[in-house]
């Protein structure tokens, strides 16, 4: 265990709290114009999966958790869960939809990621920022839109949907972030 600033914490640190540790799903600073700045913190406990809400105050000492941040490869899903393998070992993990969450639409065969591991158990999942998908539904291309600055709905092979440009016709590979599934840009494939 390692003490660090309550201001330092980020998604996917474990830290210690009441006894439990607990993995940090989201950490926000807040700078009120009147009194302390705190740190509010979304975490789940790790041994039963509560979610737990910290505040403290900016400056406050935290207890952080060493963890194990690895590159993996994604194989597939099943009823057990989704399953990575470390590319130098070939030990194979399988990781729940708790930890995955809505991530897991973007989830590719051979797929790269980052996962932290907390003595043998997964923590929290890091995908690439952006991917590639093919736009399969979206209303037709209007000739003349596409100096437009408005969007139009388009849903994506992985069945996400999105915000696209008007001259984005069905059929066209497009790059998507995978934090907010957010449109990019076209992709130069």
């Amino acid at each position: 265990m390692v003490k660090v600033i309550a201001s330092s914490l980020r998604k996917g640190n474990v830290v210690e709290q009441d006894g439990a540790l607990h993995v940090v799903l989201t950490a926000e600073n807040v700078h009120p114009g009147k009194g302390n700045s705190v740190t509010n913190v979304n975490m789940r406990r790790i041994s039963d999966g509560v979610k737990v809400i910290g505040r403290w105050r900016t400056v406050e000492m935290v207890e952080k958790a060493d963890v194990d941040e690895r590159e993996y490869d994604y194989l597939y899903s099943d009823g057990e869960g989704h399953h990575f393998m470390e590319p130098e070992n070939y030990e194979q993990l399988v990781v729940g939809d708790d930890v995955v969450g809505d991530q897991k639409a973007y989830l590719a065969d051979g797929m790269k990621v980052y996962l932290k591991t907390f003595e043998g158990n997964a923590i929290a999942i890091e995908l690439p920022a952006r991917v590639t998908l093919e736009i399969v539904e979206t209303e037709p291309v209007v000739k003349g839109q596409t100096a437009s600055s408005s969007f139009k709905p388009a849903t994506l092979n992985n069945g996400v949907r999105t915000m696209v440009p008007p001259h984005i016709g069905v059929g066209t590979r497009v790059v998507i972030m995978t934090a907010d599934g957010s449109y990019v840009e076209r992709a130069k494939d």
